[in-house]
C-alpha cells in the first residue's frame, strides 16, 4: 500500500514476463508463435484482473482492494489512495457544511439560498417559519411560486436587489418582513429576511403621536390667533365681546398647559423604576385627597359621588397611583352625565388590593375597549374634544401601572355605564409584618 509507481518498475516486469517466451521461441524456431502465446496470457492476465477491479469498484462495500500482481496492484493501489482522499475531503465539506447550517440556524434572520433561476437550494428555520417553506421537500422549487406575492414575484424578476423589500409574512399574517438578495456566486444568490413588525409600528406611532400632537396644538392655537386678531384695538371690540375672549383664550390655554403636561408626566412615566417596593403610600389619605376634588369637579354636573375607602396601605410610586387614580375618577365625571352616580371603592379581593371607578355615563362600545390605552386614542373625538380630554390620560394609567405590576381592567357596555378598575399584586400591600 501506498507505494510510490515507477515506470522502470513496470517496463521491466514487461520484459521479466516476456524473455523467457522469447528464448525458447528463439531455440525451438516458433519466435512468434512463442510471443504470440505470451500476449495472450497476458491478456488473459490483465481481463482477469480488471474483472477483479470491476467488481470490487461496483459491489464490494470494502474499502480495501483486493490483491493483485504487478501493475495491476499499483492500480489498486493508486484507487485505494484517491477513494481515501475523496473521503477525507467529503467529510471535511461535510463538517464544514454542517457548521455553516449551525451557523445559519444561529443567525437571528431568515436565510434562503437559490439559484439564479429562482429554484431554491436550502434554507434555515426561520425561513420556513416566515414563509411556510418545507426543507428539503421544496428543494428545487421556485421561489416565486412558493412565496406567492406580486411584489416579491416583481421583484426577483427585475433581479435589481439594491433596495430592500419589505413584504407581509405569506405564512404569518402579524408579520412584516424585509427582504434583502445578495450574490455570492456566479449562479447563486443570498436571500435574508428579517421581521421589522415592531420597527414598522413604532414608525407608525412615532408618525400618529407627530400628528396628533400637532392637531391637539393647532386647533387651541388657531382659536388664539383669531381672538388676538380680533382684540388688536380694544376701542373697537364690545366689551361683551372681550370677555369672551379672554375666557375662550384662558380656556385653550389651560387646555394646551394640561397637554403638555401629560406629555411630560407620560415621559418620566416610561423611564424605568426600581423603587416601587420600597416606599409606602398612605393610599387612604391620598383618596380622601382625591375625593375632596372629585366632589367638587360633580358637583358642576349635580353627579353623585361615592367613595368606599379601606385602611390599605401599600408600597409603591405615590405620584404614578395618584395619577392613576385621578385620571380614572376625572374621567368617569365628565363623560357621566348630569344627575348620574360614580362610585369608587378601595378594598381587598382576595390577596390582592383593587381599585374601582363605576359610573353610570353612556358606556363604551366592546369595539373600542382594546385601543383605550393609545395616546390620544378617542371613542367620540367631537365629544371627547369638547369636554376637554387630550386622549393622553388612560395612556397615563396604563404606564403608572406598568410600574406596578398590574393592568387596567375594562368593563362596558352601551347604555350601561362602565368600570374601570386594577388590582395590585398581594406582594405590595403593607403588612405589619413587612412594615
Amino acid at each position: 500500500m501506498d507505494r510510490e509507481y515507477s515506470s522502470f518498475g513496470a517496463l521491466k516486469g514487461l520484459v521479466l514476463y516476456l524473455l523467457p517466451f522469447a528464448i525458447i521461441g528463439a531455440i525451438l524456431g516458433i519466435f512468434w508463435q512463442a510471443m504470440s502465446l505470451s500476449m495472450a496470457g497476458l491478456l488473459v492476465w490483465h481481463y482477469y484482473y480488471q474483472q477483479k477491479l470491476t467488481d470490487w469498484l461496483w459491489n464490494s462495500r470494502n474499502m480495501m482492494p483486493p490483491t493483485a500482481p504487478g501493475s495491476w496492484s499499483y492500480i489498486y493501489d493508486g484507487i485505494y489512495r484517491n477513494q481515501r482522499r475523496s473521503q477525507q475531503r467529503r467529510r471535511s465539506l461535510a463538517q464544514l457544511l454542517r457548521r455553516f447550517r449551525e451557523a445559519a440556524e444561529a443567525l437571528p434572520d431568515a436565510a434562503i439560498v437559490f439559484r439564479r433561476d429562482g429554484s431554491l437550494l436550502w434554507s434555515n428555520q426561520l425561513a420556513q417559519f416566515y414563509f411556510g417553506l418545507k426543507w428539503p421537500d421544496d428543494a428545487g422549487m421556485r421561489l416565486s411560486n412558493l412565496i406567492r406575492h406580486p411584489e416579491f414575484f416583481s421583484y426577483l424578476s427585475k433581479g435589481n436587489f439594491e433596495e430592500a423589500l419589505t413584504i407581509p409574512s405569506p405564512a404569518r399574517d402579524s408579520l412584516d418582513i424585509e427582504i434583502r438578495v445578495m450574490p455570492y456566486s456566479d449562479d447563486q444568490y443570498l436571500l435574508v429576511a428579517r421581521d421589522v413588525t415592531q420597527i414598522k409600528q413604532l414608525d407608525n406611532l412615532r408618525k400618529d403621536f407627530v400628528a396628533n400632537v400637532s392637531h391637539e396644538l393647532k386647533t387651541p392655537l388657531t382659536v388664539l390667533q383669531g381672538y388676538l386678531e380680533m382684540v388688536e384695538d380694544p376701542s373697537m371690540t364690545p366689551p361683551g365681546m372681550m370677555t369672551k375672549a379672554v375666557g375662550e383664550m384662558q380656556r385653550q390655554s389651560e387646555r394646551m398647559r394640561l397637554l403638555i403636561d401629560q406629555l411630560l408626566e407620560l415621559s418620566r412615566m416610561e423611564t424605568p423604576s426600581h423603587d416601587v417596593f420600597d416606599r409606602v403610600v398612605d393610599a387612604p389619605v391620598l383618596l380622601q385627597q382625591l375625593q375632596t376634588e372629585a366632589e367638587k369637579l360633580g358637583k358642576a354636573k349635580s353627579i353623585n359621588v361615592h367613595f368606599d375607602i379601606a385602611p390599605i396601605k401599600v408600597y409603591g410610586k405615590e405620584d404614578a397611583l395618584r395619577s392613576a387614580m385621578q385620571n380614572l375618577i376625572t374621567n368617569a365625571i365628565r363623560y357621566n352625565h348630569e344627575g348620574g352616580d360614580i362610585r369608587v371603592t378601595w378594598q381587598m379581593v382576595g390577596s390582592e388590593v383593587e381599585f374601582s371607578v363605576e359610573d353610570t355615563g353612556p358606556g363604551i362600545a366592546s369595539e373600542h375597549l382594546p385601543r383605550l390605552t393609545e395616546r390620544f386614542y378617542r371613542v367620540d373625538k367631537d365629544r371627547n374634544s369638547e369636554r376637554g380630554g387630550t386622549g393622553l390620560g388612560l395612556s397615563i394609567v396604563k404606564q403608572a401601572l406598568q410600574h406596578h405590576n398590574c393592568e387596567l381592567q375594562v368593563n362596558s357596555a352601551l347604555g350601561k355605564g362602565s368600570r374601570f378598575w386594577f388590582r395590585l399584586p398581594a406582594g405590595l400591600r403593607v403588612t405589619n409584618k413587612r412594615h
